[in-house]
């Protein structure tokens, strides 16, 4: 039996697919048709859930969550979804929790979501503008700090603190820190600036032999990262 609704939750994601966990949790699931790439309603644990993907990096996650503010009255902000590692300890699969993410020189507070899991991978995430592909790369943002890296949670942290809103950031990890890809995935962002599949598969095909195994291993870290993002989320009582 539902507990008493008590609060309504915004979590913003770059794509779909990382939201498909979450909403496999989620009971009475509504498509809500709003000027956004994904939106959907649904009920978790009491919360009322309005759950919205734009595509990847800044711009088009500060219009999801302008869009959903718009539309909606959350009591809090969660940006969820996919990162890549930073610190080597962090496993594929793993939840990560930032208690911090910086982005373009700012800083901004991540609360530790009410959770029953007794150990959490916590830290500070760098929010870039770009998908960060190789390990050279990474080697060098972990400088400053960070564990872990992504493309949308400083514009969503940017809209929540500028809407008086608490912020969570909930990511799962998606490719390890030693890990990095034959593909430079910046290349192929369509004209809306999301992710082409088409161009990407197009790509990879003209070297098959290492593009195509990581593709299907992306694929598969994806499937298992949904899922685990939901998984956590259903055990917060927010």
């Amino acid at each position: 039996m539902d507990t008493v609704e008590s609060s309504e939750l915004l979590i913003v994601a770059a794509e779909p697919r990382e939201l498909r966990g979450i909403l496999r949790q989620c009971r009475g699931v509504k498509r809500l048709r709003w000027p956004v790439w994904f939106a959907r309603s649904g009920r978790l644990n009491g919360c009322r859930l309005t759950l919205v993907a734009n595509g990847p990096g800044p711009a088009l996650a500060a219009r999801a969550i302008r869009v959903a503010l718009d539309r909606s009255q959350p009591d809090a902000v969660i940006s969820a979804g996919y990162c890549g590692a930073l610190d080597p300890v962090l496993a594929a699969g793993e939840v990560f929790v930032a208690v911090r993410i910086e982005a373009n020189g700012a800083t901004y507070a991540g609360t530790i979501p009410p959770t029953g899991v007794p150990v959490l991978r916590t830290g500070t995430l760098a929010s870039q503008d770009r998908m960060i592909g190789t390990v050279a790369e990474k080697a060098r943002i972990r400088q400053s700090g960070a564990a872990a890296v992504d493309m949308e949670a400083g514009a969503v942290a940017h809209e929540a603190y500028r809407n008086g809103l608490p912020f969570y950031c909930i990511r799962v990890v998606l490719d390890r820190a030693a890990e990095g890809f034959e593909l430079d995935f910046n290349l192929f962002r369509d004209t809306d600036g999301r992710f082409s599949r088409s161009r990407i598969l197009k790509a990879a095909l003209k070297r098959p032999v290492t593009c195509m195994p990581e593709l299907f291993k992306l694929e598969r870290r994806g499937r298992l990262a949904s899922r685990k993002l939901g998984e956590f989320l259903g055990t917060c009582e927010f």
